[in-house]
């Protein structure tokens, strides 16, 4: 293979637990793309790639992945991917991203893989079989290839195919719940069913694939904020997953749930409504052994996560540490963590660092219109 076609095709979007993956893009955008929360692939046409596109991208990969593994030696270091073998790496004028995605890669282990983009388990099991197996023989050092479902795919297919696929190398499936209630799914545009979710979720765990399903507190506005809390707790304890990942919600500008927002639809609610929402969430699940993770920059208590049943009670004592603070001290937090300054409540104990947060406000208080809350939404928005 010459080293000009040493290049693959990556999606715009993974998980945050697989920012150490290689990216194989078996499908490009998403079939559904009407979810009135997400902006990701608005516009754009959806597509499946042939089997021979992508094993062109595996062995792109491969041979990008040989090259990088032969300058580390040249260099002296093993193998390893160091800070001189990067620049080394980037002496070679035909070097591309995809260089730098490999040897990303590479530096985390080299163990990982990660389906792109939206739902690859559209694809028939037979072809997914093949994609799988052709990444282990190109990659027999790998241990977990991982992609995103749609909880409605997941429910068409059998338990027999999950088995097959778990066989050939599938380990983990990150599916985007959002919500446990038909209500909120009917009404941000879900594409399916609370009954799809266990039904689809429950096939996955029996075949022996890690489930991961991704909640959206907030996403009921405050109106349904109970009930997305009580009807998520429900199809969790129905389908006990191996991870449930908290993704508090965010309006985006331009999706369709901004436009319900700004025509009165849809009623935002505040941090402190989505912490208590988080709250009674975790305080309804029952008989699960799930693990709870909060690993992303939107969920303002990032503590509050660990495996049931045994560390439910210090999660709900975390969010209780926080609602029982004064309001002007939850506001304080909100802009410590917001800004950048804290990840934990603990941190907010700290000597001085109140101090700091005050002087902070008052400075913001003088220089932004609309003063902490505008703050707070701009800092949210550049996350995003």
């Amino acid at each position: 293979m010459e080293q000009r076609a040493l290049q693959f095709e990556q999606g715009p979007i993974r998980p945050p637990s697989e920012a150490g993956s290689l990216l194989i893009r078996v499908t490009r955008n998403c079939p559904w793309n009407r979810c009135a929360f997400c902006s990701t692939y608005k516009g754009q046409k959806f597509s499946r790639r042939s089997l021979e596109e992508i094993k062109a991208d595996v062995d792109a990969a491969k041979a990008i992945a040989d090259r990088i593994r032969e300058i580390s030696w040249s260099a002296g270091d093993g193998g390893a991917v160091t800070r001189r073998v990067m620049a080394d790496m980037w002496q070679d004028p035909q070097v591309n991203d995809c260089f730098g995605s490999i040897a990303l890669w590479l530096a985390h282990g080299g163990e990982t893989v990660f389906l792109q983009d939206a739902n690859s388990l559209i694809l028939s099991t037979d072809s997914l079989v093949e994609i799988l197996g052709y990444i282990k023989t190109q990659f027999p050092h790998v241990k977990r290839i991982t992609s995103y479902a749609r909880a409605l795919t997941l429910s068409q297919k059998t338990v027999e195919d999950f088995k097959r696929l778990k066989e050939a190398g599938l380990t983990r499936l990150h599916v985007g719940m959002e919500s446990g209630s038909d209500a909120i799914l009917r009404m941000i545009q879900k594409g399916g069913s609370a009954a799809h979710i266990i039904d689809g979720g429950k096939k996955v765990v029996e075949a022996g694939i890690s489930l991961c399903l991704y909640i959206m507190p907030g996403i009921g506005g405050r109106q349904l904020s109970r009930e997305n809390a009580l009807e998520c707790a429900r199809v969790v304890n129905a389908i006990n997953p191996d991870f449930v990942r908290f993704r508090s919600l965010y309006v985006k500008r331009g999706s369709p749930l901004w436009q319900m927002t700004e025509d009165g639809a849809f009623d935002i609610p505040d941090e402190d409504e989505i912490v208590r929402e988080i709250r009674l969430f975790i305080e309804s699940l029952d008989g699960v052994t799930t693990t709870l993770v909060s690993d992303h920059i939107l969920n303002l208590l990032q503590e509050v996560e660990g495996k049931l049943p045994e560390e439910k009670q210090r999660m709900l004592g975390v969010i209780d540490a926080y609602l029982n603070l004064p309001e002007e001290d939850r506001l304080m937090f909100q802009l410590g963590r917001r800004g950048g300054a804290l990840i934990t409540l603990a941190e907010f104990h700290r000597p001085g660092v109140k101090s700091r947060l005050t002087a902070a406000k008052r400075e913001i208080e003088q220089e932004v219109p609309g003063g902490i809350p505008e703050y707070i939404k701009e800092m949210k928005r550049r996350y995003i």
